[in-house]
C-alpha cells in the first residue's frame, strides 16, 4: 500500500502522527501490527514508537489480539476522542465529495 496524503492529513497536517491517525481512520475496521501501521502510514518504526504509549494510554487504539508472535492493534472506535476524530474525518470526506459533484454538476 503506497501512502497518499489525505484531506484529513492536508487539514490538519502533515505530521508522523496524523498519518498514524489517518491510516487508522481510513482502515478502522481492520487490526494491524506496529510495523504494519508504521509502514502504511509511511513513518519509521522508531518515530511510531515515539508517540505509541500516547496512542495506548489515551485509549485511542487498542490491543485486539495476538497473531504468531506479533500484537495487533486497531483504532478503538468506543472511545470519545476517537469517535470525534471519526466524525471530523468523515465530515471532510463527505464535504469532499459533495464540491465534486457541485464541480460536475452530479
Amino acid at each position: 500500500m503506497t501512502y497518499k496524503n489525505s484531506l484529513f492529513v492536508k487539514l490538519l497536517g502533515n505530521s508522523p502522527y496524523i498519518r498514524v491517525l489517518d491510516f487508522l481512520i481510513t482502515y478502522r475496521g481492520f487490526d494491524y501490527s506496529k510495523k504494519k501501521i508504521a509502514e502504511n502510514a509511511n513513518v519509521s518504526y522508531n518515530t511510531l514508537n515515539s508517540f505509541w504509549h500516547k496512542l495506548v494510554s489515551d485509549g485511542i487504539i487498542i490491543k485486539t489480539r495476538r497473531e504468531k508472535d506479533h500484537n495487533l492493534f486497531r483504532l478503538n472506535q468506543k472511545n470519545n476522542s476517537a469517535k470525534k476524530l471519526i466524525a471530523l474525518y468523515d465530515s471532510i470526506f463527505a464535504e469532499s465529495i459533495n464540491e465534486q459533484r457541485q464541480k460536475t454538476g452530479k
